[in-house]
């Protein structure tokens, strides 16, 4: 679809003004907010042309026009440009992000808080995939008898705990040479090469009886490789609900119906980014019809990703209404996304 460039400066009008107002867009109001110098009769001409196109439609209730998906899909693609942040807001950021525990997980899930103080919308990450990262550390603590605490520490500075039903008859002392047997057989193994049979073989070194191993073989196996399970974080679905786009009783539900489902939206962001995109720094806008997620057809959905690293990555992003500053929201999370890579890096040095 080719649009000439009198087109494209009124679908653009369309949409900045739709995006600050909330109200259908006229050609009238056309004229006054952006001093277009033909007449009220050419650009109705132009705009019934754009509805033609399928890049604008009318709502029920107005003589005006609003973007439609496509539209929006067009102004994204090929009208947007991209705001710099101001000194300010990159300070505040910055501030925001370096002020938080040198922990990767409390880091990250900081600099998703800021994206959703930043945006007034939904923020989310995704946990890093951590196939490709190898085990730094396991240690076997006993809590009680016939429970365990699990404790990884992986190469990517991330760090799970689990806790494990073990034999009752199992010692603290007993738990500690299984601990150690494992630390010392698997250390320096990827997450995707550590097999059952590998932790196993890695507990024959303790001095165990086979009945009592069985059990335990299983459980450590079970918490080595749910440290690579895929986590998702949503902040600021309040937000939301005070957006008029939102204010109907219906699309409300719909949206905290969906957001509430965490394994969907993980399983979405998924597919947004397959797990070798590592070295991708694109951005992911999904819009309205464009999202195959119950409840947010009203949305648009933006995710980039950020790296622990040469081989892991994670995703953070913004689900927000359609109607959205894109050029200013892209912006923010391009500068999230740089600020928390940075703080990673020196984390992880």
């Amino acid at each position: 679809m080719a649009l000439d460039s009198r087109k494209k400066q009124v679908l653009n009008a369309i949409v900045d003004d739709y995006v600050s107002t909330y109200e259908p867009v006229g050609s009238k109001s056309l004229i006054e907010r952006h001093n277009f110098t033909v007449s009220s009769a050419t650009l109705r001409n132009e705009m019934a042309e754009l509805e033609r196109m399928g890049l604008i439609e009318k709502p029920h209730t107005s003589a005006g026009r609003i973007p439609s998906d496509k539209g929006y899909r067009e102004y994204v693609d090929s009208l947007l440009r991209y705001d710099d942040l101001s000194d300010s807001e990159r300070n505040d950021i910055e501030n925001r992000i370096s002020g938080s525990v040198n922990d990767i997980t409390d880091l990250i899930r900081t600099a998703t808080d800021t994206l959703s103080e930043r945006t007034g919308f939904v923020s989310l990450y995704m946990s890093p995939r951590l196939h490709k990262s190898f085990l730094k550390q396991l240690k076997m603590l006993m809590i009680e008898p016939g429970k365990a605490l699990v404790v990884i520490v992986l190469s990517a500075g991330v760090v799970r705990d689990k806790v494990v039903r073990i034999p009752n008859f199992l010692t603290g002392e007993q738990i500690m040479q299984i601990s150690d047997s494992v630390e010392q057989n698997l250390t320096g193994k990827p997450l995707d090469e550590i097999t059952l049979v590998t932790v196993a073989s890695s507990m024959k070194a303790a001095d165990i009886p086979d009945a009592m191993m069985n059990q335990i073989v299983y459980e450590a196996y079970t918490a080595i490789k749910q440290a690579d399970s895929l986590n998702i974080y949503l902040e600021g679905e309040n937000k939301m609900l005070q957006l008029p786009d939102f204010g109907e009783l219906t699309k409300a539900r719909n949206l905290l119906d969906s957001l509430s489902n965490d394994g969907m939206v993980a399983g979405y962001v998924n597919e947004l980014h397959p797990i070798d995109d590592v070295n991708d720094d694109s951005f992911m806008i999904r819009i309205g019809q464009e999202i195959t997620l119950d409840g947010l057809q009203d949305c648009s959905f933006i995710t980039t990703t950020y790296k622990i690293g040469d081989d892991i990555s994670g995703n953070i992003g913004v689900i927000g209404p359609k109607r959205m500053e894109y050029q200013k929201v892209i912006s923010q999370i391009n500068f999230v996304r740089k600020t928390l890579n940075d703080k990673i890096k020196k984390l992880t040095e």
